[in-house]
């Protein structure tokens, strides 16, 4: 596969052994690149008798020398991020350099408490969220309001824009829903740690994967979820919020 770029997609509606197939073509490649999707999704990869449970960290993040890259099409979650970062370095088993686009955009609190509430209203309509946040999450990315992996890392600009979500968010819930608000002082400088935590890994994942290609190596695609549960093409609206096909 040098200088080219393969992609393992589910045909149906996930949980069709891709872990085990991103694994095995993992070691033939240079970079592997987790593209859309987020903690709701993930990958099971067993070697000998350790099992490794991956829902944002590529799969190829067992192996070294590899470039693994979380893409600007993830939403990341980070307190899950550190989770699985920190259980591989707990195993000595970090071994490839991992890229976390810039252009991510980040899962907040209020994310999961809205993906809960929300699923809970729809009674017997429910779609079977896993309660993750990552619906929630994609609507602030397409309504251009989200946070982005780069705002943790710019102060002024965090504040600004978490002030501004957090207004609203917050007289949903406790408007609709009759919930609690969010503090922003406990958010503000939650998210500035998972910043000073995530500074390390933050790049270009674009360029990461440009510069592979043209330097005539190979790049995997690790896909997550399944065709059928892509927004756009799949059984909608049992669905997931991004689209998973190639």
């Amino acid at each position: 596969m040098k200088g080219r770029a393969g992609i393992v997609v589910g045909a149906q509606w996930g949980d069709e052994g891709k872990g085990r197939v991103v694994d095995v073509m993992a070691e033939r490649v240079d970079l592997i690149a987790r593209y859309q999707g987020g903690a709701n999704a993930g990958h099971t990869v067993v070697v000998g008798d350790k099992k490794y449970v991956f829902h944002l960290l590529p799969s190829g993040m067992l192996y070294p020398g590899k470039t693994c890259v979380i893409g600007g099409g993830v939403v990341v979650d980070p307190d899950q991020l550190f989770e699985e970062l920190s259980e591989l370095q707990e195993r000595k088993e970090d071994r490839a350099r991992l890229v976390v686009s810039h252009a991510a955009h980040v899962v907040m609190p209020y994310h999961k408490k809205l993906d809960v509430l929300d699923e809970t209203s729809r009674g017997e309509r429910r779609i079977g969220t896993t309660g993750r946040g990552i619906g929630p999450c994609y609507v602030d990315k397409y309504a251009r309001s989200g946070l982005r992996v780069e705002d943790l890392v710019d102060e002024g600009r965090l504040r600004e824009k978490l002030s501004h979500n957090l207004e609203e968010k917050n007289r949903i819930l406790t408007r609709l829903y009759g919930e609690k608000p969010f503090s922003f002082d406990e958010l503000f400088e939650k998210a500035l740690s998972w910043g000073r935590m995530m500074a390390p890994y933050m790049g270009d994942a674009f360029w990461e994967v440009q510069k592979t290609l043209d330097g005539g190596y190979s790049v995997l695609f690790e896909g997550a979820q399944g065709t059928l549960l892509d927004v756009d093409h799949g059984s909608y609206p049992y669905v997931t919020s991004s689209s998973c096909i190639a």
